[in-house]
């Protein structure tokens, strides 16, 4: 009779797995027997080290399944304070049919690089709403930097896609002192700045991101949610198209 290696192989795991909650007894395997099956998976898996991978591969995928999962109820829980939030600055069509938006701190190097994806999604489809919420993890160079782009959306909410491209594209590292003299080149003074500063000592709008982001399992930035998915780091302009491509044509990003 043939049999199969595989099943042999995770039968005998199974076999070993058990045989640590059984009781002593006569149907327990005796330290011989236990001996001899560890051999034998430990010369079947150095002859077929491929199965350790597949596990590895199975693992991953079983993790990252229960992220989205954890994501999709964290998205509707969330609702309007992901899509709708008062601290958010919108970007392309207000009343866009699908809504993107992007965690993102300014000295993330894949938050740089992503920006020429936001723009390249804006120019190609005028209805695409996409919103823009700061999550400063980088150090205190990034909460100081978060703290003058907070201000100056209060100030000028209209020039804060200039103000946006200007800091995160820029190739000096984000600070106070960079995003001070980027709003100053978009006509909001330095003392206008601070004073608004001073006025919001508890920085609501942080928090609020912080907390989504725990939420929603975000460890990283770019992030995005499009529709009911969260989408982690900087995939790229094109399955952020496709993502959307779906909302629309099933109201999934995955049809």
């Amino acid at each position: 009779m043939a049999f199969n290696a595989r099943k042999i192989t995770a039968a005998t795991l199974i076999l070993l797995s058990a045989t640590a909650v059984l009781p002593q007894g006569a149907q327990a395997l005796d330290d011989k027997q236990k001996q001899e099956i560890g051999e034998f998976i430990k010369e079947y898996l150095v002859a077929n080290p491929e199965i350790l991978l597949e596990a590895q591969q199975a693992l991953k995928k079983k993790q990252a399944d229960a992220q989205l999962q954890q994501a999709e109820a964290a998205i509707s829980d969330n609702e309007k304070a992901i899509f709708q939030s008062k601290y958010d600055v919108t970007l392309g069509n207000p009343n866009g049919d699908v809504t993107i938006v992007e965690f993102y701190d300014y000295n993330c190097g894949y938050c740089k690089r992503a920006l020429s994806d936001m723009d390249t999604i804006l120019e190609k489809d005028k209805n695409v709403r996409f919103v823009l919420k700061e999550l400063p993890i980088l150090g205190p160079d990034s909460m100081a930097a978060h703290k003058v782009s907070a201000a100056f959306r209060d100030l000028a909410p209209e020039k804060y896609g200039d103000f946006h491209r200007a800091l995160l594209g820029g190739e000096e590292r984000a600070t106070e002192e960079t995003a001070i003299a980027v709003a100053g080149n978009l006509g909001v003074t330095e003392a206008d700045l601070r004073k608004k500063m001073d006025e919001n000592t508890q920085d609501e709008a942080v928090k609020e991101a912080y907390s989504l982001a725990n939420s929603l399992g975000i460890t990283g930035t770019p992030s995005y949610v499009v529709g009911r998915e969260a989408v982690f780091g900087a995939v790229g302009a094109e399955e952020l198209e496709a993502k959307v491509a779906n909302v629309r044509a099933c109201g999934k990003t995955i049809c």
